[in-house]
């Protein structure tokens, strides 16, 4: 007999009479075939026709249309799902053979059925039972849970990433949360005679997607390319088309040493933003930072010079400062305006929306003072201050020779720094040679004669005072101190001055 029926047996085994499930938990498919079955046997159950006239005319035995019948009338639509089978779960195989299959397929690295099958014949040898099918062995590997497997092959962090249920954190509006992440670009740069690929610092807005800011460097991740990430995310741009800006309330991040910096902490405490970090070895929350960079790889980097996936060879003609143009058209003109999967609107119109005016520095200065620094002081000397290999000059400077200043720049225009001194800010110097801007002689001969006059009157002064103090001095000892006691008239003193030894 092929197949089985409710009184039947199957592979040895008595099928039962099985309740079949509620009709609510059943799948699409499973309600997509009881009500063809209900539609066959329609006529017959009206009263229209014979069941064997049904069953002739559909190509169903009779049998099983007359088993239908019965499980429709006992369980109604429910009874005309497949039943499952009375001997699902037994197997010809005792459960001592079938446990050491099971911890064979969570073994570390894993194996294959077929290593899995001959070990278990072995076995079953040692057992002194039948030895196992090939089928049913590899019917017990495959339906050991997906997750149990993970666990056991790839360990606890593949399990969280599959399988741990995720609260996903959403901002409620633009500049409430931003992300902040670095990526090495598959492109190949000229610099100078190698050739090197980039790294790109990005800002993102998590509630519109919106690209705030980025920093394009040949060096390794840093932290003054975090703050010039920041500085143009966070300040008005000067492009068209690029109005997102403005202080975070939070910036997410990961643990990389840029991101923990002091500098970074003493930063965002100035500016009253929060900073929240992943956790370690989870970089789950940062999928959208990480989705960008995807798109960044597949739609801009192909159809530049200079691509290279993989470890493909590729010639490089982009200099940095061209590859960052080309970034910056694709952000504005692309990115930002190009309807999101995620909320249907493009960045730039999400993060406008409703008329929202972000919360601004009150200047740059004020916010460059917290975001580019260099780490160590300069002295100012007779010729200006050297940093770098190249001597910056400006007249103010001409008070402070032999003074110790600090160096605020930025890294992508050294033509110019910013000079501070006790955290008070005091000129900017320019580089002549990278500015192509001179420093006239008459203004330093100015600012010399000027800071000499001060220094001049300075000392003037001290010394005036000075002699006025000594003149008091000297008429304070000159004038006699008054005597208590009235002078006696007539009344020989004896002399002051002792002439020899006896008197």
């Amino acid at each position: 007999m092929n197949g089985s029926d409710a009184h039947g047996s199957t592979n040895g085994f008595p099928l039962q009479d099985i309740k079949p499930p509620p009709l609510n938990s059943l799948s699409e498919s499973e309600r997509s075939r009881a009500l063809s079955r209900h539609k066959l046997l329609r006529p017959f159950l009206e009263g229209r026709t014979t069941l064997a006239a049904v069953a002739r005319r559909e190509g169903v035995p009779l049998r099983t249309a007359r088993r239908w019948v019965e499980s429709y009338r006992k369980h109604g639509l429910a009874g005309l799902v497949r039943k499952p089978r009375g001997d699902k779960g037994k197997r010809s195989i005792s459960l001592e053979l079938q446990h050491a299959i099971e911890g064979m397929t969570l073994e570390k690295p894993p194996l294959s059925v077929a290593v899995i099958y001959r070990n278990a014949v072995r076995i079953a040898k040692t057992l002194k039972q039948p030895p196992p099918k090939y089928h049913v062995v590899y019917s017990i590997v495959r339906q050991i849970e997906p997750a149990l497997l993970t666990l056991a092959h790839e360990g606890s962090k593949g399990y969280k990433d599959k399988f741990d249920l995720l609260h996903r954190t959403e901002a409620e509006g633009p500049n409430a949360i931003w992300q902040a992440d670095h990526h090495q670009l598959k492109i190949l740069i000229k610099d100078n005679d190698e050739v090197r690929k980039p790294w790109l610092t990005v800002i993102q807005d998590d509630y519109s997607r919106a690209v705030a800011g980025y920093s394009l460097s040949l060096s390794a991740p840093s932290a003054i390319q975090t703050a010039l990430a920041l500085r143009q995310a966070i300040w008005r741009k000067a492009q068209p088309g690029w109005d997102i800006c403005g202080i975070p309330q939070i910036l997410y991040t990961d643990h990389g040493s840029d991101f923990t910096s002091q500098h970074l902490e003493q930063a965002a405490a100035d500016l009253k933003i929060r900073l929240i970090f992943s956790t370690i070895g989870e970089p789950r929350g940062r999928g959208k930072i990480e989705r960008f960079f995807k798109s960044i790889t597949q739609v801009l980097l192909p159809h530049l010079p200079g691509y290279c996936p993989r470890a493909s060879k590729a010639v490089a003609l982009l200099t940095l400062s061209q590859l960052a143009a080309e970034l910056e058209r694709y952000l504005i003109h692309q990115y930002n305006v190009t309807p999101h999967s995620a909320h249907g609107k493009s960045p730039k119109d999400r993060w406008s929306a409703g008329g929202f005016l972000p919360h601004m520095p009150t200047s740059l200065d004020h916010l460059d003072l917290f975001l580019l620094t260099v780490p160590r002081t300069r002295i100012v000397h007779q010729d200006g201050i050297r940093f770098s290999g190249f001597r910056y000059l400006a007249p103010t400077l001409a008070a402070y020779v032999g003074e110790s200043v600090l160096l605020r720049y930025d890294p992508r225009d050294m033509a110019e720094v910013r000079i501070f001194h006790h955290e008070r800010f005091l000129c900017r110097a320019i580089c002549q040679e990278l500015s192509g801007q001179t420093v006239p002689l008459r203004e330093i001969t100015n600012a010399r004669n000027r800071r000499r006059r001060e220094l001049r009157e300075t000392l003037d002064d001290r010394r005036r005072t000075v002699d006025s103090l000594i003149e008091a001095r000297r008429w304070a000892s000159a004038t006699p101190a008054p005597s208590s006691e009235m002078p006696v008239p007539n009344e020989k003193r004896p002399p002051t001055l002792k002439r020899y030894r006896t008197e």
